[in-house]
C-alpha cells in the first residue's frame, strides 16, 4: 500500500494548517456490529492514499486491562511491542494497516480512573472536589488527544467501545462532545454504526432501531455524520433515504455494510460506496487515489484459492470461544493466502484428549496440528499426548508459548526417559524441564514475572526456523511466565532437540525444533501477534507450506501408524 510522499502531504490541505483530523466511530443497537473491522477497514483505505493514519480504542470496562481477565470473558489478549495487553481489536487495527500499535491505542476506564485517583492522592487538584466532569473527562481528552499532538499522523480514528446507551460509555461520550467544541467541527467526524434488522414476518428491513440509536446519541449531544448501516440485505434507495431523513444525515452519509465472506472485503466494498472520499470531503482534506491492487490480489486467494486447502488441527481448551485464537485463526488465514490454500481449521478441545484412541480418533485426516497458547494445568495432558501423536507419526507442527512448552515436556518423557517431566506451573518435580528463571522467583505481583511485549532472538544458520525467516536477527512478542529450564538443555539436546532460537545472551530459549522430523517447531513468543494480510508471519507461512506438502505425499493424511496398523492386518491374514 501507499506511503505518505511530501507530494500527498502538501495535499493534506486542512490538515496541515489544523493539526489531526479526528474521526470518532461509536455504535447503536447492539453490540458486535463489527466497530472493530469498520475502524480498521477505513483506516487502511485512509493509509492507502497516502495519509498518515492510527487507530485507538476506548473501553468502557474497569479492569486496567484485559490481561487478568478470563478469554472466555474478552477473548485473546492483544499484545503491543511495548507490552501492553489491549483489546483483541488492536490485533484488527495492526493487520489492516500494517503498522504497530503502543500502549497509547487502547484505553480503558480503569486506567482513567486510576490515573485521577494517583493525581488526587499526590495532591495535584489542590483541594478540588474530584469528578466525572471535568476531571474524568478531561483525562479522557488528553489520552485522545496524544497522537494527534504528536505531529506523526494526519488523521486519528477512534473507536468507543460498548453501544450508545451503556452507563459506562457515557464519560467517553462527553469527551468527545467536548473535543468537537474544543477542536472545532471541521476538525472531528463522527460515523455511527447501527443495525438494521430484517423481519421475515412482514417482509422487510425495518429502520427504527437506527433511528432510536440516533436520538440516543443526539441527546448527549452528538450529530453523525454518516451512518454505517448493518444488514444481512441490500438497502435500497429509499430505505436509505428514509434514514437520512429521520436520522438528519445526507441521503450519501448512509453507507451500505454488508455481511462479507471475509472481513478483508470489508474495506473493498466499502471502497465502492466511495466511504472515504466522504470522509475526506467532509473533512476537507485532499488525498491520492487509492492503491488497493496488493490487497485486492490477497482477498481474491482468500476467496478462490487455486491450491485447494489442507486441515490443521487447533489443539487448545478455550476451543468453545474462539476469539480466544483470534489471531491465530488470521494468521492461518495470511498464511493460507500466502501459500494459496485454505486451511481449514479441525477444533479440538485438549481436555477430550484422555485416551491414545481419543488422540487418533480427533486427528484423523489432518495434514498438520497447532497446540494453542494458554495458561494452568487444564487440559495439558491432553496437549502433550497430541504431540506424542504427531511427533511419532511425522505430522507437522507448531507449538506456540504453552504449546511450546508441553512440546519440551513430552521430548522429556518419552525420548530422553525423564518420566516425571513438567513445569513448574502445574507441580514441583526433580524434573522440572519448564521453570522460572532464577531472578523470577521471588516475584509475588500478579503479572510481575511476566515478559511482556517485543524481545530480541538470534537464530541458527541452517536450521528450519532460519528457512522461514531467512534471518538471523529477529523480536518476536511474549506474553509468558515460564520458560525452558537450562538445567535441562544439554539433556534435551542430547536426544535430538534443537534450540534454534536465543536470546542474545544465550539464556533464554526462544525456538526448539526436531530436525528428524519434517517440521516440528515450538516458539516461546507469539508469532500471531505480527502476522499481517499482506506480510504473513514466516513460521505460519512454512507451516503451511508443511502442511501442503504432508497433504500431497500422503493422499489425505494417511498417518505412520495407521500404515503400520495396515501392514500388520494383512501379514495376519
Amino acid at each position: 500500500m501507499a506511503s505518505t510522499t511530501s507530494a500527498s502531504r502538501k495535499r493534506i490541505a486542512a490538515g496541515e494548517k489544523n493539526g489531526a483530523k479526528f474521526i470518532f466511530i461509536t455504535g447503536g443497537v447492539l453490540s458486535s456490529l463489527g466497530k472493530g473491522i469498520t475502524s480498521a477497514s477505513l483506516a487502511m483505505l485512509l493509509k492507502s492514499r497516502g495519509l498518515r493514519v492510527t487507530i485507538q480504542k476506548f473501553d468502557p470496562y474497569i479492569n486496567v486491562d484485559p490481561g487478568t481477565m478470563s478469554p472466555f470473558q474478552h477473548g485473546e489478549v492483544y499484545v503491543t511491542d511495548d507490552g501492553a495487553e489491549t483489546d483483541l481489536d488492536l490485533g484488527h487495527y495492526e493487520r489492516f494497516l500494517n503498522q504497530s500499535m503502543t500502549q497509547k491505542n487502547n484505553t480503558t476506564t480503569g486506567q482513567v480512573y486510576y490515573e485521577v485517583i494517583t493525581k488526587e492522592r499526590r495532591g495535584d487538584y489542590l483541594g478540588k472536589t474530584v469528578q466525572v466532569v471535568p476531571h474524568i473527562t478531561d483525562e479522557i481528552s488528553r489520552r485522545m488527544t496524544a497522537l494527534g499532538e504528536s505531529g506523526e499522523y494526519d488523521v486519528i480514528l477512534i473507536e468507543i467501545g460498548g453501544t450508545v446507551g451503556d452507563i459506562e460509555s457515557l464519560p467517553f461520550l462527553e469527551s468527545v462532545r467536548q473535543l468537537d467544541l474544543k477542536l472545532g467541527r471541521g476538525n472531528t467526524l463522527h460515523i455511527h454504526l447501527t443495525y438494521v434488522p430484517y423481519i421475515n414476518a412482514a417482509g422487510e428491513l425495518k429502520t427504527k432501531p437506527t433511528q432510536h440509536s440516533v436520538k440516543a446519541l443526539l441527546e448527549i449531544g452528538i450529530q453523525p455524520d454518516i451512518l454505517v448501516c448493518r444488514s444481512e440485505h441490500r438497502l435500497l434507495k429509499d430505505i436509505r433515504e428514509k434514514i437520512a431523513l429521520f436520522c438528519n444525515v445526507q441521503g450519501d452519509s448512509v453507507i451500505e455494510g454488508r455481511d462479507a465472506e471475509t472481513i478483508y472485503e470489508v474495506p473493498l466494498i466499502y471502497a465502492q460506496q466511495k466511504l472515504d472520499d466522504l470522509v475526506l470531503r467532509k473533512l476537507g482534506v485532499e488525498a491520492q487515489e487509492a492503491d488497493l491492487k496488493m490487497w485486492k490480489r490477497f482477498v481474491r486467494r482468500i476467496k478462490k484459492p487455486t491450491h485447494g486447502k489442507v486441515r490443521i488441527a487447533l489443539c487448545g481448551k478455550y476451543t468453545q470461544y474462539q476469539d480466544a485464537y483470534k489471531s491465530i485463526i488470521e494468521s492461518f488465514i495470511h498464511a493460507g493466502a500466502a501459500n494459496n490454500v485454505t486451511v481449514e481449521l479441525k477444533w479440538i478441545d485438549s481436555e477430550n484428549l484422555e485416551t491414545v484412541a481419543a488422540v487418533r480418533r480427533a486427528l484423523k485426516g489432518i495434514d498438520g496440528m497447532l497446540v494453542a497458547p494458554g495458561f494452568g494445568s487444564r487440559g495439558v495432558e491432553g496437549k502433550i499426548r497430541a504431540i506424542r501423536y504427531v511427533r511419532e507419526n511425522k505430522i507437522p507442527f507448531f507449538g506456540i508459548c504453552l504449546g511450546m512448552q508441553c512440546a519440551v515436556i513430552e521430548f522429556a518423557r518419552n525420548v530422553c526417559g525423564l518420566t516425571d517431566a513438567n513445569s513448574t506451573e502445574f507441580v514441583r518435580t526433580e524434573q522440572n524441564v519448564i521453570d522460572l528463571m532464577p531472578d523470577q522467583k521471588e516475584v509475588k505481583d500478579m503479572g510481575g514475572t511476566m515478559r511482556l511485549g517485543s524481545y530480541p532472538c538470534i537464530v541458527e544458520n541452517g536450521t528450519k526456523t532460519w528457512k522461514a525467516y531467512r534471518d538471523r536477527f529477529i523480536n518476536e512478542r511474549h506474553r509468558h511466565r515460564y520458560e525452558v529450564n537450562n538445567a535441562f538443555r544439554d539433556q534435551l539436546a542430547a536426544h535430538g532437540m534443537k534450540f534454534s532460537g536465543l536470546s542474545p545472551n544465550g539464556r533464554l530459549v526462544e525456538i526448539i525444533e526436531l530436525p528428524d522430523h519434517p517440521w516440528f517447531i515450538g516458539g516461546q513468543f507469539h508469532p500471531e501477534l505480527k502476522s499481517r494480510l499482506v506480510a504473513p508471519h514466516p513460521l505460519f507461512k512454512a507451516f503451511v507450506n508443511a502442511a501442503i506438502t504432508y497433504r500431497d505425499r500422503n493422499e489425505g493424511g494417511e498417518t505412520v501408524s495407521t500404515k503400520k496398523s495396515k501392514k500388520a492386518k494383512g501379514k495376519k491374514k
